[in-house]
């Protein structure tokens, strides 16, 4: 019952029911003085009857009105009460409680509005740990990640001072490893702020209109010349007669095309190596799905490969080169698309990653 109403019902109570009880206090008080007791209803007991009808008027008048203050009172100052220990709590920090109300009054929904706030803000409190957690990984991985090449290019920089490259072909290897470190690393840097950009939301995409069928059929062309070199193959596959139109960023989505290849020849255990495109079209998005047959994910890994600097081997061996932030690339610009990513493996027979992204209708 709202607020308004019952302090409506509450006034309208304090008038009624005195009225009422009066009335019947009055009935009984003469009956029991002038009938029961045979009072003269002119003398002595007419007194005596106006003087207990004020006492019972003035009893009733605060029974009545004391009984409905507490009743009505309590019923406002109770959840304001409540409100007021979790303004509190919150002010120490304190989110683990819950104001949630089933009232149906002003109190309620206002409590329930402050427990829909406290939820949002452990929710932000939980994310804001996670950040940290995130920003300090992020800090420890950039630190490795740079002074791997930086110790090894340092190495040969020592071994040439020292005269150890001491004829042409060692002096061309050293140079020539050293080259390919600061490469790694110029790799890596501009990884790294890319990842803040997209973190940030400070690039522009430019969405058009774009044929996802023509699009991997020129990527697949052109990732034929290098892969059948090796005696592998690449493949797209998409049904005929279907529209492959979505709306998307060109270049961002080539990008995401790339690492995900980079990625899977990465791992490629296989002496064929075989990559293949799917394309398939549902009612308002295209899945598109890149198969590799590489050395597969494990299960317990699979939730993971989209983070920041995740790689599947523990140690964290960089053999297989990369910065480690491929997929979450891949990840925030599909989010951006307002698509979905998610991933298929299996050790020993390869990996697919699928995206999606909308359809133009």
């Amino acid at each position: 019952m709202l607020i308004k109403k019952r302090l409506i019902l509450s006034n309208i109570g304090m008038i009624i029911i005195p009225v009422i009880s009066v009335f019947i206090f009055e009935i009984l008080l003469g009956y029991l003085l002038f009938i029961v007791f045979k009072g003269n209803p002119h003398g002595r007991e007419l007194d005596l009857f106006i003087g207990l009808r004020f006492i019972g008027l003035l009893i009733i008048l605060i029974i009545t009105n004391g009984l409905l203050t507490y009743f009505v009172s309590k019923s406002i100052i109770k959840p304001i009460k409540k409100l007021s220990n979790a303004t509190r709590k919150i002010s120490e920090g304190d989110l683990d409680f819950s104001v949630a109300s089933d009232k149906k009054d002003e109190l309620g929904a206002l409590s329930n509005t402050f427990e829909r706030m406290r939820l949002d803000l452990k929710d932000a409190k939980a994310k804001q740990l996670q950040y940290e957690k995130d920003r300090k990984e992020l800090i420890a991985s950039i630190s490795h990640d740079l002074k791997t090449p930086l110790t090894s290019i340092k190495g040969y920089v020592k071994g040439i001072q020292d005269g150890v490259a001491n004829t042409p072909e060692k002096m061309e290897r050293y140079l020539e490893t050293i080259y390919n470190k600061a490469n790694d690393m110029d790799g890596l840097i501009d990884e790294l702020f890319l990842y803040s950009k997209l973190d940030l939301e400070r690039i522009p995409f430019k969405f058009e209109d774009v044929d996802l069928y023509s699009f991997f059929n020129d990527f697949i062309d052109e990732l034929k010349l290098n892969i059948e070199k090796d005696q592998g193959s690449a493949a797209l596959f998409a049904e005929g007669g279907e529209s492959y139109i979505v709306k998307a960023d060109r270049e961002q989505i080539k990008r995401v095309v790339t690492n995900i290849i980079q990625n899977s020849f990465k791992y490629m255990d296989k002496e064929c190596q075989k990559i293949e495109v799917h394309l398939k079209a549902e009612l308002d998005h295209v899945v598109v799905k890149i198969k590799d047959n590489g050395s597969g994910i494990a299960k317990e890994d699979i939730p993971f490969i989209f983070n920041s600097f995740y790689r599947t081997d523990s140690s964290r061996n960089t053999g297989t080169g990369g910065s480690g932030l491929g997929l979450s690339i891949v990840k925030k610009i599909i989010s951006e698309h307002g698509g979905t990513i998610y991933a298929d493996s299996r050790l020993g027979e390869g990996t697919s990653i699928n995206f999606t992204l909308k359809k133009v209708l």
